[in-house]
């Protein structure tokens, strides 16, 4: 029982690897995903959200009691003198106080109230946390272009190599009739070595793709923190409709920063409200609070402090102002950010229509091109042509083949550009 637990939870553990490596297979969606959750910015979340909840924390702490400690040794150039003030007495002889004199005291406080100064520091904690969070998805929003560059430039170059073989087949067949004629002695032998030479030149195009390839495909593994290999193969992404509504971190972000301003503002009036707390102070020295007694001693006091300062008001309506100001250019960087966003969602629209209809126009030139070259094959086969004339064809259909590729590429890379643009 215990070895077929083991084997099961061996089975379990080694079946995604094993699906995976049958299936070898990558999605868009999976690329920003990983790419997001393997990008050292991300890290930052958890950071983000302890050192907030440590702020909040120590901002609760004010109400908690305090305890201070100090001490002081002084010499006085002078000290009370009772007969100054007393006229003599007979058989009365007053105390005279030291000049040199000492003290060491304890003192605990508790805060009765703030003024409302830890309760907006925990907002304004909160507040600066959802900024610094929101700026953080900002930034991590950014990889999603670089990635989806990445993820269809690939694309690209592997469609541009499945034609390059196609390509090549088609001078292949053309180059073994060639030398199946020579062999009969009713072809020339540079038929076959024009032929052979287009096909050396296939093999440098496709050394070339596979090369730009490996190097995609090791950027994009950087990205997504995965071992990518040359037999990793990227599903093609669906169509996307157009959606011209903006849902961008960055219209979160300066939300959150109007809302952090907010709470900064509240906490001006902390600066004018009252404080309150309790107290009670502990000391040993010289002189006592009986200062008719030159000895060291001890003594206690305790009661209620109230401190309050308004000379925060002189800068109040300023400060509010500022704060004002500071919504305002938020307000306007959105509104720009707006702006700015709805050009490019348009261009690419532009774009989305311009290479939907290359794309129709790329099909007509296809099949005429294709005809041509179908043509120019029976041509050479009866030996009307020569084999330049039918390289040309050949070239010319395969261009048409290869511009079709690169507006369907280009229409795809489009359309995930203004659904990342717009956010949705």
């Amino acid at each position: 029982m215990k070895k077929m637990k083991i084997t099961g939870w061996l089975v379990a553990m080694l079946c995604p690897a094993a699906i995976a490596a049958q299936t070898n297979t990558l999605t868009l969606d999976e690329c920003y995903r990983l790419a997001r959750e393997n990008y050292p910015l991300i890290k930052q979340h958890d950071l983000i959200s302890k050192s907030a909840s440590y702020a909040v924390e120590n901002a609760g702490k004010q109400y908690l009691p305090q305890l201070s400690i100090n001490g002081q040794a002084t010499y006085q150039s002078t000290t009370v003198n009772f007969s100054d003030v007393i006229p003599p007495l007979p058989g009365i002889t007053f105390p005279s106080l030291s000049k040199d004199q000492y003290k060491i005291q304890a003192e605990i406080s508790q805060q009765l109230y703030d003024g409302g100064v830890s309760k907006f520091q925990k907002e304004n904690s909160r507040s600066n946390e959802q900024v610094q969070q929101q700026q953080l998805e900002v930034n991590l929003y950014s990889i999603k272009e670089r990635v989806t560059q990445l993820y269809f430039g690939i694309l690209l170059l592997e469609a541009q190599l499945e034609q390059n073989q196609l390509r090549k087949a088609d001078l292949q067949s053309a180059a073994d009739k060639a030398q199946a004629a020579l062999n009969n002695g009713v072809a020339f032998r540079s038929n076959v070595d024009e032929l052979k030479a287009e096909i050396g030149n296939a093999d440098m195009a496709a050394t070339e793709l596979q090369a730009n390839r490996q190097g995609y495909i090791k950027m994009l593994s950087l990205f997504v923190n995965q071992p990518l290999n040359d037999s990793i193969r990227l599903t093609y992404p669906a169509p996307q409709a157009k959606n011209f509504t903006i849902n961008r971190p960055e219209l979160a972000l300066y939300d959150a920063q109007k809302r952090y301003y907010d709470t900064q503002e509240k906490q001006l009036k902390t600066g004018y409200l009252p404080r309150l707390n309790a107290f009670l102070q502990g000391a040993y020295g010289r002189p006592t609070l009986n200062i008719v007694d030159n000895s060291f001693g001890a003594w206690w006091i305790g009661g209620i402090r109230l401190s309050w300062s308004l000379g925060a008001l002189y800068t109040l309506r300023n400060n509010r102002q500022q704060f004002e100001i500071s919504r305002q250019l938020a307000d306007i960087s959105k509104e720009t950010f707006l702006f700015n966003t709805h050009l490019s969602l348009w261009q690419q629209d532009k774009d989305i229509d311009k290479f939907s209809k290359l794309i129709s126009q790329d099909d007509e030139v296809i099949a005429l091109r294709s005809s041509v070259r179908q043509s120019a094959q029976a041509q050479l086969d009866n030996g009307v042509i020569t084999v330049h004339e039918y390289i040309s064809k050949l070239n010319a259909e395969n261009q048409a083949k290869q511009s079709r590729i690169l507006h369907r590429i280009q229409l795809l890379l489009a359309e995930y550009n203004f659904k990342n643009t717009s956010g949705n």
